[in-house]
C-alpha cells in the first residue's frame, strides 16, 4: 500500500484528519451535493465535475467553499480535473460505472468511493454510531424502509428513513440529535461501490434483498452483475439476513455471504412460516422467527383482513410488510408496536392508488412500476385489466411479463417512445387482444389520450391500471410526475374531482 492508501484507510471517523485531502466528487445531484457539503465541513479540497449544474447547488457550491467544475463534454478528462490530481473520487449513482471519467480515476490508481462510503465511515459525527438497517431489491425498497422505520419509532427507537428514498445518508449522520438506527435504502448503483476499500466495508446490524428481477442492466450490463451488486447487503451483517422464501436468488446470497458469526437467516413469504420465517397462517401474518418457542409457536402480527381494510392487501405489499416487520423484529421492535402502525400505515403516492371508482370500473395508479418486475406484481392483484404501460424499458426483456399476464388482459393502451418489444410481445402472445396506442409525439397530451383510449374499452369489473413496467423520462420528469398527469387526466374524463368515498382509500381496491 502506498502512503496515500494508508492514509485513506484511516479515515474511518468524522473527528479523523480529512484537512486538504484532494476529493474529486463526480456529480451535483441530491446526492453529489451532499457529498460535497459534507467534504468541505471536514476541511477536504473539493472539486465538483458535473455535465450540467442546477443553479442554486452551484451558488451553494461556492458558498462552501467547493469549485465546480462544469463541463458539457465529459468524455474524457478535462484539464482541470487532471491539473486538480485528485487523492480520491467520490461517484454519484448517476455516473455508469464504467464512465469515461471513472475509467480515468481507476487508470491512475485513484481510490473510488461512493456516498454510502463515505457515510459509513462518518457515523460517529454526533456520538455513538447509529446502526444501519440496510434494504435494497429491485422492488419495494421504499415502502419496506419506511415501513421499519416507522415500526422502529413506534417501538420507541430514534430512528430515520434514508439513503436512496431521498434523504441522503450523510444528511441523516450529520443530523445533531442523533439515531440510535438508520434504515437504509441502497440503489443497486450505491451497492456497486461498497466494499472495495480498506477502512470502509460496511457491517449492517440487519439487511433485505427483497426481490430480484432483470432491471438496470444497461447501467450494470448483465443480470450477474446486477446480482453481485445487490448481494453486497448482506456482506459483514450482525444480526438477521431477511431474504424472500419466493425468490431463490436472494436466498443464495444469504447462503454465500461473508457474515459476522452468529447472524441468522430470516425467510418471509405469503405461505405457512417454518422455524426463523415470517408468513401466513389462516390469514394471520405470524413471526416464526423473534420468540423463544420458534418451533412450535408463533406470534400474531397483523390479519389480511385489517391490512385489506388499510389499503395493504395487495400480495407484493404484504411481501413488504413481512419484510419490514422482520427488520424491525431482529432490533427488538414489539408485535403490538408493529400492529398499530399496520393500522395507521398507508402506501405512498402512485404505488397502487385508487384515483377513482366510476361505473363499476377501478382506475389505479401505479406509475411507481418501472420495470416488468414491479408491473407483474402490480398485474397479479387484479382480475381483468385495461393496462396501460410503456415507456422506457432499460435494456430489459418484456416477453415473459406479457406472457404471464394475457389471462387478465382485456385490452392495452401503449404510451412512451420504447414500444416495440411491447408491441411484438403482445403479437406473439396475445394477436387478438385490443392493442391502442398513443403517438410517441404527443408528449403533452399522452395521458388524457391513454385515459380516454381506456375508458373506450373497460367494463365493470375491470381495473384500468398504469402500471408502466418502463422508466418515465422519455415522456416525464419523473414516475411522480406520470402519475400526478394520469390522475389529473382521469378526474377530467370523468368531468372533475372524486368523490370521498372513491378516494378515501388509496391503495384498496
Amino acid at each position: 500500500m502506498t502512503e496515500l492508501d494508508d492514509r485513506l484507510a484511516a479515515l474511518t471517523s468524522w473527528h479523523a484528519d480529512w484537512r486538504g485531502l484532494r476529493v474529486a466528487v463526480y456529480g451535483l445531484g441530491v446526492t453529489g451535493f451532499s457529498v460535497a457539503d459534507t467534504l468541505a465541513e471536514l476541511g477536504a479540497e473539493v472539486l465538483v465535475v458535473t455535465a450540467k449544474a442546477d443553479d442554486e447547488r452551484a451558488m451553494l457550491l461556492e458558498v462552501i467553499g467547493a469549485e465546480l467544475l462544469e463541463e458539457a463534454d465529459l468524455s474524457a478528462p478535462p484539464t482541470r480535473l487532471v491539473e486538480f490530481d485528485p487523492e480520491l473520487v467520490i461517484a454519484s449513482p448517476g455516473f455508469h460505472h464504467d464512465h469515461p471519467l471513472l475509467n480515468w480515476a481507476a487508470g491512475r490508481g485513484t481510490q473510488i468511493w461512493g456516498d454510502i462510503e463515505l457515510a459509513w465511515r462518518l457515523r460517529d459525527k454526533v456520538g455513538a454510531p447509529a446502526d444501519w438497517i440496510a434494504v435494497t431489491g429491485t422492488n419495494g425498497k421504499t415502502t419496506t424502509v419506511q415501513l421499519t422505520a416507522t415500526m422502529l419509532v413506534a417501538g420507541g427507537y430514534r430512528a430515520a428513513p434514508c439513503g436512496n428514498i431521498g434523504i441522503p445518508v450523510l444528511d441523516a449522520i450529520r443530523d445533531p440529535q442523533g439515531f440510535d438506527v438508520l434504515v437504509v435504502e441502497l440503489s443497486s448503483y450505491q451497492l456497486h461501490w461498497v466494499n472495495r476499500n480498506a477502512g470502509g466495508e460496511l457491517s449492517p446490524y440487519s439487511a433485505a434483498c427483497l426481490n430480484i428481477a432483470d432491471d438496470h442492466l444497461d447501467w450494470h450490463g448483465s443480470l450477474d452483475a446486477y446480482k453481485a451488486a445487490k448481494a453486497k447487503v448482506y456482506q459483514n451483517a450482525q444480526v438477521a439476513c431477511v431474504y424472500n422464501k419466493a425468490d431463490s436468488a436472494t436466498r443464495e446470497m444469504v447462503e454465500e455471504a461473508e457474515v459476522v458469526d452468529g447472524a441468522r437467516a430470516i425467510g418471509f413469504g405469503l405461505d405457512v412460516p417454518g422455524p426463523s420465517d415470517f408468513g401466513i397462517v389462516d390469514g394471520i401474518l405470524c413471526d416464526r422467527a423473534f420468540l423463544e418457542d420458534r418451533f412450535t409457536t408463533a406470534i400474531e402480527l397483523t390479519t389480511l383482513d385489517e391490512l385489506r381494510e388499510a389499503g395493504l392487501a395487495a400480495p407484493h405489499v404484504v411481501a413488504n410488510i413481512l419484510a419490514a416487520s422482520a427488520l424491525a423484529r431482529s432490533y427488538g421492535v414489539e408485535p403490538i408496536a408493529i400492529r398499530d402502525v399496520l393500522a395507521a400505515f398507508r402506501l405512498d403516492a402512485h404505488r397502487i392508488e385508487l384515483v377513482r371508482i366510476e361505473a363499476g370500473v377501478n382506475w389505479v395508479d401505479d406509475s411507481k412500476a418501472t420495470n416488468p418486475h414491479a408491473a407483474s406484481a402490480s398485474l397479479r392483484a387484479y382480475e381483468s385489466v385495461v393496462w396501460i404501460a410503456g415507456g422506457l424499458l432499460k435494456g430489459v426483456d418484456i416477453d415473459e411479463l406479457v406472457r404471464t399476464h394475457i389471462g387478465r388482459l382485456r385490452a392495452v393502451v401503449l404510451i412512451g417512445v420504447d414500444r416495440e418489444a411491447l408491441r411484438s410481445a403482445f403479437a406473439r402472445h396475445a394477436p387478438e387482444l385490443p392493442v391502442y396506442e398513443v403517438d410517441a409525439d404527443e408528449t403533452e397530451n399522452v395521458m388524457p389520450l391513454a385515459v380516454r383510449l381506456a375508458g373506450g374499452v373497460a367494463q365493470s369489473g375491470d381495473t384500468v391500471l398504469l402500471a408502466p413496467a418502463a422508466a418515465s423520462m422519455d415522456q416525464f420528469s419523473d414516475y411522480a410526475e406520470r402519475g400526478r398527469l394520469f390522475q389529473a387526466a382521469v378526474n377530467e374524463f370523468f368531468g372533475g374531482e372524486a368523490d370521498d368515498q372513491s378516494a378515501s382509500h388509496p391503495g384498496q381496491v
